[in-house]
């Protein structure tokens, strides 16, 4: 086992080799992603990101590997344990640091335990508990984890953890022809009030233009992160990440991106950046990133962050579109509930016997909310 507290100490070709033999590979555990959260300031020790990457070898061979961060506050995570670091401070016992295995500000499931077999997965789930008590550390958690993570993480003991993302599926025997086609399968109730806030969209003089990849010029990139920051700073934050990590995606993993960019009388007046998950180079999975606008108009979220990337999505065939973290409302767009886990371990076994009582509360509760949520279906009985 080694430790890496700089991600570009490892070999970005072996990690990128390891990402793909998963069955559930994201953009966001992509060497390149990584290793500009480090060199941008956006995820390193300074803004709370401390890196402590472990990878397991087998003489010359990466047999497994995992982004690891050392973390001094619970920003950025969208999987909440506040009240687990109160309750330790309120008995006079340090919860910071704790160790985290994601990728930063990315609420995107998928793989985290990068492994050539289930044998090498189990073992860096064993070994990532092993090196955080030699540590001395609280607790280690592995957020948005796969299935097959899972299952390793639940063989080394650590706790599961349940949430509800929003997702909007494609159909997969006949994909929808476009966009009517899709509202067609929807409610008469929800087509006519998605009709109707495109409408106003359309009514307030706005249109989109759209770009992908090398496409995306440094004039765009410029405008999309003014609006990204605008939005953090309207709500009393600085953004989590820096114009030069957006600078290294341009120019490390263009085809990753997509664009969307409103205008009106000629001026652009909003963006929203979408990522995509490529297989042999088409569009697989789309994932709702960031948003923001300059001025207001009614419904402009709706269409900048879902109806466009949607339309865009049909046309290309796109099997999937995550939008992110929380957010009941989607539903009214067709993104439907799934369930997301995490895993969790406490060195000290009184707080995890706590802890595991509440996640057992929380997670009936989980099922039952997912129930009434699928009670819900915005889309038509056959």
């Amino acid at each position: 086992m080694r430790v890496h507290t700089d991600p570009a100490s490892i070999a970005a070709e072996q990690w990128d080799e390891l990402l793909s033999m998963q069955a559930h590979p994201s953009p966001f555990m992509r060497h390149a992603y990584l290793n500009a959260m480090d060199r941008s300031g956006s995820a390193t020790a300074r803004t709370g990101w401390s890196p402590a990457f472990i990878t397991l070898h087998r003489g010359d061979s990466l047999d497994a590997a995992c982004a690891l961060y050392l973390k001094s506050h619970s920003y950025g995570e969208y999987v909440f344990d506040w009240a687990w670091a109160s309750a330790y401070e309120q008995h006079g016992l340090q919860y910071y640091p704790k160790a985290l295995v994601a990728a930063p500000f990315t609420p995107v499931p998928g793989a985290r335990l990068l492994a050539r077999d289930s044998a090498a997965r189990v073992a860096l789930a064993g070994a990532l508990v092993a090196w955080c008590e030699a540590q001395e550390l609280s607790s280690l958690h592995l957020l948005f984890a796969a299935a097959e993570d899972v299952d390793a993480c639940r063989e080394a003991g650590l706790m599961l953890r349940h949430t509800v993302q929003f997702h909007w599926h494609n159909r997969a025997s006949s994909p929808y022809a476009d966009f009517d086609e899709f509202l067609e399968g929807l409610t008469q109730e929800k087509r006519k009030k998605i009709r109707q806030e495109r409408r106003k969209v359309s009514q307030a003089g706005v249109s989109f233009r759209s770009m992908h990849g090398s496409d995306i010029t440094d004039a765009d990139w410029d405008f999309f992160y003014r609006c990204y920051e605008r939005t953090y700073l309207e709500h009393g934050n600085a953004p989590y990440l820096t114009r030069d990590f957006f600078r290294r995606m341009q120019h490390d993993m263009p085809e990753n991106w997509l664009l969307f960019i409103a205008e009106r009388e000629g001026r652009p007046i909003a963006s929203s950046l979408i990522a995509l998950d490529l297989e042999d180079g088409n569009p697989r999975v789309a994932y709702g990133r960031y948003w923001g606008a300059l001025e207001r108009v009614d419904c402009l979220h709706f269409e900048a962050c879902y109806y466009q990337p949607l339309a865009w999505c049909i046309a290309h065939a796109v099997a999937r579109f995550e939008g992110g973290a929380q957010g009941e409302h989607k539903m009214a767009r067709a993104l439907m509930p799934v369930s997301t886990t995490s895993a969790h371990w406490l060195a000290r076994a009184d707080f995890s016997e706590a802890v595991e009582r509440f996640l057992e509360r929380e997670g009936s509760g989980i099922a039952d909310y997912m129930e009434h949520l699928d009670a819900r279906s915005p889309f038509r009985h056959e």
